[in-house]
């Protein structure tokens, strides 16, 4: 995934092999794979692949099929040969390591971060990617990464890979997707989009080493590649706060996309599923899901400072209120998907021991603690009542039944609209040429 722009059921082509992955000099910065080197040991990198996968496979997020066979076959170190870690702490001015698997006392490292199921950091402030030397890079940000495989997994197993199928990549990253995409499709259906032209040179040559030649193209992801279309998938691995038109207009019939839908908040994301029917109608849904993408091109993300967070943490507020309203379950995704909607600039802290969620733009902020069976203790601070604009939310999401997912309407005006079933509870997503509504 790339950040700037940024994972079937049925029985696949198990039989289906990568082909060893090639070597290429160091400096085009694609892996070779070691031997063991004077005072090192190779890796075992198979034993390490497994592992990973079966790691997914006892968490549930994977199970038997094409992809989990595509992961078993991947070679991560040939498409991720160098990886950014961070080596200050999270409140601290950034400083990272790029760590190479030229470098033999670098692999053992890169090896357990490649396969430990983490995201996985591979380009720093937009950065040429082949023929960059390792070390350290003080301040910026990183601009793409390889995202957690339990989520790749579970989402590509949803997309429903068949062989023959041809597939639209958006936000190429590390080309993880591409590369499964290839290994259960084919190379030829497989289309690779990203707008950095970077992240597509290394992809390229990294896919290439790993045995796959799918379309690597350079553009902006909203706008699809239509000159391959239509295609029977799409799969986008950044964050959209409304569903871009041009990808729903490149579903083939019979076709899925899933893409993350987000707001400006990173806490609540929800799934897209989009399908076009054998008739050519289009059909959404929203599912509220744990974890989702990051924001794509331009899309702003909201976020608590270490300053912020410790006002939450050691503030006395300007109430405190003993309540017997017990604060909805994080398992209630629906719901905080809805309120991240209907009450939008809300930031949870996952890492509080308790209930903290802040509003970065005016500075209010609300912390529940659990005191007893049934009593909570409420401190709140700042011009907005997030405790009650969160059991508002939550009384209109029990009225609507409690829902999980939504019916995503998108209409060819070009509006678009989550609403629970029957209507009870809805909400329009953003329109930059319209003036927004309320939501109802």
């Amino acid at each position: 995934m790339t950040q700037l722009n940024t994972g079937g059921t049925e029985a696949g082509p198990a039989a289906l092999a990568v082909p060893e992955p090639r070597t290429a000099a160091p400096e085009e910065g694609v892996a070779v794979v070691p031997s063991a080197a004077a005072g090192h040991a190779a890796p075992d990198i198979a034993a390490a692949r497994a592992a990973m996968v079966a790691r997914l496979e006892e968490a549930g997020e994977l199970d038997a099929g094409p992809v989990r066979e595509a992961l078993l076959a991947l070679p991560r170190e040939v498409l991720m040969p160098q990886a950014y870690v961070r080596r200050s702490a999270p409140d601290e001015p950034p400083r990272w390591e790029l760590l190479d698997w030229a470098r033999p006392k670098h692999r053992d490292e890169l090896l357990r971060l490649l396969y430990s199921g983490d995201s996985v950091l591979i380009q720093h402030d937009g950065e040429p990617i082949l023929g960059r030397a390792a070390g350290f890079r003080s301040w910026g940000s990183i601009t793409a990464m390889s995202s957690t495989m339990g989520m790749t997994a579970g989402l590509l197993q949803r997309l429903d890979l068949h062989r023959g199928q041809r597939v639209l990549d958006v936000g190429t990253g590390a080309a993880v997707t591409a590369a499964v995409a290839c290994f259960v499709c084919g190379d030829d259906g497989v289309v690779t989009l990203d707008i950095n032209g970077h992240v597509g040179d290394a992809a390229r040559a990294r896919l290439t080493a790993a045995g796959y030649s799918p379309a690597v193209v350079t553009g902006d992801g909203l706008a699809g590649w239509p000159s391959f279309g239509p295609y029977d998938r799409i799969f986008v691995s950044f964050a959209v706060p409304r569903i871009p038109p041009a990808l729903v207009a490149q579903l083939a019939p019979g076709g899925r996309a899933l893409m993350t839908l987000g707001t400006t908040s990173p806490s609540w994301p929800g799934l897209a599923v989009i399908t076009r029917t054998s008739a050519g109608a289009v059909e959404a849904e929203l599912v509220a899901v744990e974890l989702g993408h990051r924001g794509g091109a331009g899309f702003d993300r909201l976020f608590l400072s270490a300053a912020f967070r410790k006002r939450i943490a050691t503030g006395e507020g300007e109430w405190t209120q003993r309540s017997r309203l017990r604060p909805p379950a994080d398992t209630d995704r629906g719901m905080w998907l809805a309120l991240d909607h209907l009450h939008p600039g809300l930031v949870r802290d996952f890492g509080a021991d308790d209930l903290t969620i802040g509003a970065p733009g005016c500075g209010s902020w609300m912390r529940a603690r659990n005191v007893g069976t049934r009593r909570w203790e409420v401190t709140t601070c700042g011009p907005r009542d997030i405790w009650a604009e969160l059991h508002d939310v939550a009384a209109r999401w029990r009225a609507a039944g409690s829902p999980d997912t939504y019916r995503l309407q998108i209409d060819s005006s070009g509006a678009q609209r989550v609403t629970s079933h029957l209507g009870a509870l809805s909400w329009p997503l953003p329109d930059p040429s319209r003036t927004p509504g309320d939501a109802q």
